[in-house]
Protein backbone atom coordinates (compact mmCIF):
# COMPACT_ATOMS: atom_id res chain seq x y z
CA UNK A 1 0.00 0.00 0.00
CA UNK A 2 1.48 2.98 -0.92
CA UNK A 3 0.97 6.75 0.96
CA UNK A 4 0.27 9.32 -1.65
CA UNK A 5 3.14 11.89 -1.77
CA UNK A 6 2.23 15.80 -0.46
CA UNK A 7 2.58 17.28 -4.18
CA UNK A 8 0.27 14.80 -5.54
CA UNK A 9 -2.35 15.60 -2.49
CA UNK A 10 -1.92 19.50 -3.03
CA UNK A 11 -2.66 19.14 -6.95
CA UNK A 12 -5.89 17.14 -5.75
CA UNK A 13 -6.84 19.96 -3.13
CA UNK A 14 -6.20 22.69 -5.59
CA UNK A 15 -7.95 20.55 -8.85
CA UNK A 16 -10.73 20.86 -6.01
CA UNK A 17 -10.21 24.66 -5.20
CA UNK A 18 -10.35 25.67 -8.77
CA UNK A 19 -13.76 23.46 -9.31
CA UNK A 20 -15.15 24.93 -6.41
CA UNK A 21 -14.29 28.41 -7.22
CA UNK A 22 -15.32 27.74 -11.08
CA UNK A 23 -18.80 26.57 -9.43
CA UNK A 24 -18.89 29.86 -7.59
CA UNK A 25 -18.38 31.93 -10.18
CA UNK A 26 -21.31 30.54 -12.64
CA UNK A 27 -23.64 30.36 -9.51
CA UNK A 28 -22.58 34.01 -8.90
CA UNK A 29 -23.27 35.05 -12.70
CA UNK A 30 -26.66 32.63 -12.50
CA UNK A 31 -28.28 34.58 -9.74
CA UNK A 32 -27.04 38.33 -10.83
CA UNK A 33 -28.51 37.48 -14.08
CA UNK A 34 -31.78 36.48 -12.96
CA UNK A 35 -32.09 39.17 -10.22
CA UNK A 36 -31.00 41.53 -13.34
CA UNK A 37 -33.89 39.69 -15.62
CA UNK A 38 -36.70 39.06 -13.65
CA UNK A 39 -37.74 42.51 -13.02
CA UNK A 40 -37.43 43.37 -15.98
CA UNK A 41 -39.89 40.10 -17.03
CA UNK A 42 -42.56 41.46 -14.54
CA UNK A 43 -42.50 45.07 -15.58
CA UNK A 44 -43.13 43.87 -19.53
CA UNK A 45 -45.74 41.62 -18.61
CA UNK A 46 -47.41 43.81 -16.13
CA UNK A 47 -49.07 46.31 -17.89
CA UNK A 48 -49.70 50.18 -16.27
CA UNK A 49 -53.35 50.59 -15.01
CA UNK A 50 -53.86 53.48 -17.17
CA UNK A 51 -52.26 51.77 -20.10
CA UNK A 52 -55.37 49.66 -20.67
CA UNK A 53 -57.59 52.62 -20.29
CA UNK A 54 -55.53 54.32 -22.99
CA UNK A 55 -56.18 50.97 -25.19
CA UNK A 56 -59.62 50.87 -25.31
CA UNK A 57 -60.09 54.74 -25.27
CA UNK A 58 -57.26 55.38 -28.14
CA UNK A 59 -59.22 52.50 -29.98
CA UNK A 60 -62.71 54.97 -29.34
CA UNK A 61 -61.24 57.64 -30.68
CA UNK A 62 -59.85 55.46 -34.00
CA UNK A 63 -63.21 54.24 -34.39
CA UNK A 64 -64.94 57.74 -34.51
CA UNK A 65 -62.75 58.79 -36.76
CA UNK A 66 -63.21 56.06 -39.41
CA UNK A 67 -66.85 56.29 -39.14
CA UNK A 68 -66.39 59.80 -39.73
CA UNK A 69 -64.01 59.58 -42.52
CA UNK A 70 -67.00 57.05 -44.20
CA UNK A 71 -69.48 59.76 -43.92
CA UNK A 72 -67.37 62.05 -45.56
CA UNK A 73 -65.92 59.91 -48.18
CA UNK A 74 -69.71 59.04 -49.20
CA UNK A 75 -68.32 55.32 -47.83
CA UNK A 76 -71.12 54.96 -44.97
CA UNK A 77 -75.34 55.70 -45.80
CA UNK A 78 -76.91 57.53 -42.94
CA UNK A 79 -78.32 54.24 -42.05
CA UNK A 80 -75.39 52.68 -41.86
CA UNK A 81 -73.97 55.70 -39.66
CA UNK A 82 -76.60 55.28 -37.23
CA UNK A 83 -76.02 51.94 -36.33
CA UNK A 84 -72.37 51.79 -35.91
CA UNK A 85 -72.98 55.12 -33.37
CA UNK A 86 -75.80 53.10 -31.95
CA UNK A 87 -73.46 50.13 -31.08
CA UNK A 88 -70.46 52.68 -30.17
CA UNK A 89 -72.61 54.15 -27.15
CA UNK A 90 -74.22 50.74 -26.22
CA UNK A 91 -70.29 49.81 -25.89
CA UNK A 92 -69.82 52.96 -23.72
CA UNK A 93 -72.83 52.72 -21.63
CA UNK A 94 -71.40 49.08 -20.93
CA UNK A 95 -68.14 50.48 -20.12
CA UNK A 96 -69.31 52.70 -17.47
CA UNK A 97 -71.68 50.22 -16.31
CA UNK A 98 -68.75 47.97 -15.47
CA UNK A 99 -66.63 51.02 -14.06
CA UNK A 100 -69.42 51.55 -11.67
CA UNK A 101 -69.68 48.46 -10.23
CA UNK A 102 -65.31 48.94 -9.57
CA UNK A 103 -65.26 52.28 -8.02
CA UNK A 104 -64.06 53.16 -11.41
CA UNK A 105 -61.38 50.45 -12.88
CA UNK A 106 -62.16 47.94 -15.24
CA UNK A 107 -61.23 43.95 -14.38
CA UNK A 108 -59.10 41.82 -16.80
CA UNK A 109 -62.24 40.18 -17.90
CA UNK A 110 -64.30 43.50 -18.24
CA UNK A 111 -61.40 44.75 -20.25
CA UNK A 112 -61.40 41.09 -22.32
CA UNK A 113 -65.09 42.14 -23.00
CA UNK A 114 -64.95 45.50 -24.04
CA UNK A 115 -62.13 44.40 -26.58
CA UNK A 116 -64.27 41.50 -28.33
CA UNK A 117 -66.62 44.44 -28.77
CA UNK A 118 -64.55 46.53 -30.36
CA UNK A 119 -63.08 44.46 -32.06
CA UNK A 120 -66.53 43.38 -33.60
CA UNK A 121 -67.44 47.06 -34.01
CA UNK A 122 -64.21 47.35 -36.24
CA UNK A 123 -65.72 44.65 -38.59
CA UNK A 124 -69.06 46.44 -38.90
CA UNK A 125 -67.03 49.48 -39.52
CA UNK A 126 -64.73 48.10 -42.39
CA UNK A 127 -68.20 45.40 -43.82
CA UNK A 128 -70.26 48.97 -43.92
CA UNK A 129 -67.30 50.79 -46.23
CA UNK A 130 -66.29 48.35 -48.19
CA UNK A 131 -70.01 47.27 -49.26
CA UNK A 132 -70.46 49.69 -51.86
CA UNK A 133 -73.69 50.98 -50.85
CA UNK A 134 -73.45 54.51 -51.53
CA UNK A 135 -75.66 57.54 -49.90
Amino acid sequence: MSIPSVSGSSKIKAAAENYRSATMNLTKLALIATLTLAPAAIFAQTPTPGQNDYNINQRKADQQQRIGQGVQSGQLTAGETARLEHQEAGINKEERGMRAQDNGHLTRSDRQTIHKQQNQESRRIYRDKHNNKVR
